[in-house]
């Protein structure tokens, strides 16, 4: 069906269920599912298929019973598309890319963005694709390092594509770079300086209806997607500028988190923001939390120190309950559910600002699990980093 996604002002139509995640975060780009978890879950969620896509830390899109995700083996890149309910090979489309194993398994760390009948990926070295959805044809590729001089974060590139009108928008260069959805030509492109690593997020401003937020090395910016020009810019520096996880839009507020902490911002007259509140012990590494209701729930901590889960209230910013036990993981909602993958176990808790009580807690996987997790039809997919998949139903029938 023809499904009209309104996101912040700004209006996407694609060829989609209303069950389907066709890009990084899902359908309005908040780590929301439109789905619900069931009243009564078996004891233990029966797998359904597994398969082995490649190192990597790629999480999934999921359109149209297909589901799109990229590894890497030999230092060659792969975007598979896979059937969503066997896991068998549909296509895949193969090119040279550095695996870059830096303190880590490395691999790409982008998801493929499914809209209008075409894939977008990025490469972790900046080979940008626009694949035919049924085919994996190439319609076109372009390598923005080598076109633009573009200088790597010391991770390589890690943001997902994201669509606006012909505009196809990357997290590349100090402001990122849109090129054209058509024919990959680049439309704007006004700093070559180093990225981050987080994937730009709609946000309507007072100066312009379809803005949006691109969390770079150093900043957070409000850019107009026409020409990329800076609305207003937020300093949020962080050790070595590992600004990763996407920024979450509150009514009109914004929160960011990095290593360095999290911070509560508010735009008064469309100039720059205020903050409205400092929280130094809520720390997203890598994957950005959820928000449900007044709270946010997220996994706090780093590689490198002590992770917890936990529950914030989002007026005040003071940490509710903390959870001891998880590691960098990821994780999404459903409802007035959070389903979280990390250390390789799947748990299932109720949105609750008084403790944490799970519904289910499952080990799926073995080995590194960074990536969050994906709902879609009722299927929830995982991954490690050495590239072994699972996906796993809600449902015992």
């Amino acid at each position: 069906m023809k499904l009209g996604l309104i996101a912040a002002g700004i209006l996407i139509t694609q060829s989609v269920s209303a069950m389907d995640w066709p890009n990084w975060r899902g359908p309005n780009f908040d780590g929301k599912s439109t789905e619900s978890i069931p009243d009564a879950l078996p004891d233990e969620l029966p797998i359904l298929w597994t398969t082995e896509v490649g190192t990597g830390f790629s999480s999934f899109s999921v359109a149209n019973g297909r589901v799109f995700t990229m590894g890497n083996a030999n230092d060659r890149d792969t975007v598979w598309c896979l059937d969503a309910k066997t896991g068998k090979v549909i296509w895949q489309h193969d090119y040279d890319c550095a695996l870059d194993p830096l303190y880590y398994e490395g691999g790409p760390g982008s998801t493929p963005t499914v809209q209008c009948g075409s894939v977008f990926t990025l490469s972790k070295k900046g080979h940008a694709f626009r694949l035919d959805e049924k085919t994996g044809e190439v319609i076109w590729s372009r390598n923005l390092v080598e076109d633009h001089d573009l200088k790597l974060p010391e991770w390589s590139f890690a943001g997902s594509a994201f669509i606006d009108e012909d505009r196809v928008l990357f997290s590349a260069g100090r402001q990122g770079i849109a090129l054209s959805r058509k024919t990959g030509k680049t439309l704007w492109l006004h700093d070559s300086d180093t990225a981050g690593y987080a994937t730009i997020v709609p946000y309507p401003n007072q100066k312009t209806p379809q803005g949006f937020l691109y969390f770079s090395a150093k900043s957070l910016m409000s850019l107009d997607p026409s020409d990329g020009r800076i609305l207003w810019e937020h300093s949020s520096k962080s050790s070595r500028d590992v600004n990763a996880a996407d920024p979450i839009v509150v009514d009109r507020d914004i929160v960011v988190s990095s290593s360095s902490g999290t911070e509560r911002l508010r735009l008064v007259d469309g100039s720059a923001p205020e903050v409205v509140w400092k929280q130094h012990d809520l720390k997203w590494y890598f994957n950005p939390g959820v928000l449900i209701g007044d709270h946010l729930y997220s996994l706090h901590g780093t590689t490198h120190r002590p992770t917890e889960l936990t529950c914030t209230e989002v007026k005040t910013g003071d940490t509710l309950w903390a959870e001891e036990g998880f590691g960098s993981g990821g994780l999404i909602a459903a409802g007035e559910n959070i389903i979280v993958f990390d250390l390789g176990t799947l748990s299932i808790f109720p949105a609750d600002s008084t403790g944490f009580l799970p519904r289910l807690k499952q080990k799926i996987l073995e080995g590194k699990c960074w990536t969050a997790p994906v709902l879609s039809h009722g299927i929830v997919y995982c991954r490690n980093a050495e590239g072994k998949v699972a996906a796993v139903s809600l449902s015992a029938d």
